[in-house]
């Protein structure tokens, strides 16, 4: 049994187009779980009305707490496989089968995620090796690579992004729910991460295609951070967060943050004469944020 999990915030006409989506797959998918993260634009209305969905309303606990919630429903039912995304991405018809295709028990694949494409192009965010000992590199230090993905194959990765992973039962069972705590940004990064630890493999499968919504002045991931202080926060403590938590040396757990905090200064002092929309006590927040995370004080902020 094929589960799928769709998490969605205030995006009800995209919410539509995943759920056609998922419906027209040549390998059907058995049931589909729908996390509304307490949207407020005509979202609930929608999902109410339709029988063929089972729906769960909540507060918005972030793309973290919606597929913590997610994956603990696919459990309770005689799932083998749970396929999760987010409401902006769409799976091309065939993508569900390409991706069980490639899955094989001998190598114990655990997680499959497809090839996302933006306006035809390669969208790239995953991770083939993360750098968890040096502190002067970034964590992301070896990412994956488009041309990576043009000979039909498989890349093993560690670095994931839940835009689409179809996880075996088998990893739930092993490592757990994800980490609901981290609220947005590495969820799906630790998520893949534990289940590396356990020993499973994690693949991108190129030949599986799921197509991303451009939004509107799409901004690169970095910008989206700094232009939004907000998620400036929860990057500076997840990432102190996952450092401390995986990195293989004491400097490492404790430094690991360095190249961020070195990246990242000098493009909010950039802003800050630029735009004036930060102010001197910003430089504190992100030194805040990394003790927090350090600690382990997680949570919504």
């Amino acid at each position: 049994m094929i589960v799928a999990v769709v998490v969605t915030y205030n995006r009800l006409e995209l919410l539509k187009r995943v759920i056609t989506a998922l419906k027209s797959q040549t390998v059907p998918v058995d049931k589909i779980i729908v996390i509304n993260n307490g949207a407020t634009d005509g979202t609930k209305e929608w999902l109410d009305s339709q029988e063929s969905l089972i729906t769960i309303h909540q507060d918005n606990v972030g793309g973290a707490g919606g597929f913590y919630r997610g994956i603990k429903e696919a459990l309770t039912t005689k799932s083998d496989w749970i396929w999760c995304m987010d409401d902006d991405v769409f799976p091309t018809s065939q993508c569900l089968e390409q991706l069980i295709l490639h899955y094989t028990a001998e190598d114990k694949t655990g997680i499959l995620c497809p090839k996302r494409l933006m306006d035809g192009k390669a969208f790239i965010s995953e991770t083939r090796k993360q750098n968890l000992s040096n502190p002067l590199k970034y964590i992301f230090d070896d990412s994956l690579e488009a041309e990576m993905l043009n000979n039909n194959e498989t890349v093993e990765i560690e670095g994931m992004a839940f835009e689409g992973p179809l996880i075996r039962r088998e990893v739930v069972e092993s490592i757990g729910l994800p980490n609901k705590d981290l609220f947005i940004l590495y969820d799906d990064t630790d998520y893949s991460y534990r289940a590396i630890l356990a020993g499973y493999k994690v693949k991108v499968v190129s030949n599986a295609i799921m197509e991303k919504y451009c939004h509107q002045n799409t901004l690169s991931k970095k910008e989206t951070i700094i232009r939004n202080k907000w998620k400036l926060k929860y990057h500076f403590r997840n990432t102190a967060y996952f450092c401390h938590q995986y990195g293989r040396n004491f400097f490492f757990r404790y430094f690991g943050t360095l190249p961020f905090v070195i990246d990242l200064y000098g493009a909010i002092t950039y802003n800050f004469f630029k735009g004036h929309k930060y102010s001197f006590s910003d430089y504190f927040m992100i030194l805040k944020m990394i003790r927090r995370g350090i600690k382990g004080k997680l949570g919504k902020m």
